[in-house]
């Protein structure tokens, strides 16, 4: 079935952002996956070729553009490129922590941080989990003590996302110990402040590209004037405000990572032989991809008007959660019988599918498990 999501602006946009993949990306993703870490200098261009903040108002260097369907072509055309890890740093400064900095920062904040941002000089993060908290936000540790115009930061933050590449690095902290939600208020740290620093760069499964890092908060003095929002408190409702639109930016990567992975298969099936005949002619590997397909088909109609509802103003954390868990595990099948198509090949780090596999694991656990995605859908029947 057709899509009707996109239009003509989307898809000029998006042959754009494809040559600049080819470009910039694709010929650095090995030594990148290597390092365990992408180029400062990938934001910086990809800012300078207007991909970044394309919802920051014109004032501050971005495009004014509310339609989270540019969001949406940066995830898709990342995955379809194989390059998953880079897809998380960018949308992440996109999707996840843009929002922040536009919703509850002051006209001060604004003109300090988003040129900045929009450029690619000022790479973001937003630091959340902590070694032990998970899912449960509002038991984070770590303290902001005011102390003049200024709080005093210390504790720590674990699996954060352009951790060690970023400049501002949005950050939950407790500045009223004894409340649980109501004590959680966020406030940005910047790089350079001293008492910040950079943990390991943690190795893992997948997502190689893309830096992940622990982070370590001794005594940083941090301005007032860095808090977001015109008063503390506020930090668990912020981010509670933002996660559906952080969910629905995991379930569109996810939905595009399966649809990679099943194009390359297909190319696989058709050209692999075995006993004189294509295995893709085999009933099996109809079915399965078959079943793929339509899987596909009906998953990415719903994102799609999540999406339209996102703009609209009108998705809910319900919907939301919908989209995160079901295209995640979809995307977990869909590499998993991919792999098994591509035999011993599949195994081997040389074939995308094999990458696809590491890669897609994690997008079950990050922005809310599938056990808390279900848990609040059920909540919502009222059970």
């Amino acid at each position: 079935m057709q899509r009707r999501l996109y239009e003509q602006d989307h898809e000029a946009f998006r042959e754009a952002f494809r040559a600049f993949l080819e470009a910039e990306a694709v010929p650095r993703r090995v030594d990148w996956d290597v390092a365990g870490i992408v180029d400062r200098d990938l934001f910086a261009v990809a800012g300078k070729n207007g991909f970044l903040g394309p919802d920051v108002p014109e004032t501050y260097g971005g495009a004014g553009v509310t339609d989270f369907r540019f969001n949406a072509v940066v995830a898709e055309e990342c995955m379809r490129a194989g390059l998953a890890g880079v897809g998380a740093g960018l949308t992440l400064h996109n999707d996840v922590c843009m929002p922040y900095l536009l919703e509850y920062t002051s006209a001060e904040q604004k003109l300090r941080w988003l040129p900045g941002v929009v450029s690619g000089q000022l790479i973001t993060a937003i630091a959340m989990t902590e070694p032990g908290t998970g899912s449960d936000l509002a038991s984070i540790r770590t303290t902001a003590v005011r102390e003049g115009d200024h709080y005093v930061v210390n504790g720590s933050k674990t699996f954060i996302t352009n951790g060690i590449n970023a400049d501002l690095v949005i950050t939950a902290v407790k500045t009223d110990p004894s409340q649980r939600h109501g004590g959680v208020s966020l406030v940005v740290l910047e790089r350079g402040m001293p008492g910040f620093e950079r943990g390991r760069k943690l190795e893992k499964l997948g997502l190689h590209a893309q830096d992940t890092a622990e982070l370590n908060f001794t005594d940083v003095r941090v301005p007032v004037a860095n808090l977001l929002g015109d008063e503390e408190g506020r930090g668990f409702r912020q981010l509670t405000a933002n996660l559906p639109r952080e969910r629905l930016s995991i379930a569109v990567s996810a939905l595009a990572g399966a649809a990679a992975a099943l194009e390359d298969t297909l190319r696989y099936v058709k050209d692999r032989r075995a006993f004189g005949t294509p295995i893709g002619s085999f009933q099996n590997s109809r079915f399965v991809l078959a079943e793929l397909a339509t899987d596909l088909d009906i998953a990415q109609h719903y994102v799609d008007r999540c999406i339209l509802a996102l703009n609209e103003g009108s998705l809910t954390a319900v919907d939301a959660a919908k989209a995160k868990w079901w295209c995640t595990e979809l995307q977990g099948r869909a590499v998993d019988k991919c792999l098994q198509l591509h035999g011993g090949y599949g195994y081997m780090d040389e074939y995308p599918i094999a990458r696809a596999y590491a890669d897609a694991r994690v997008t079950r656990i990050y922005g809310g498990t599938t056990e808390i995605m279900k848990e609040i859908i059920g909540r919502d029947l009222g059970l």
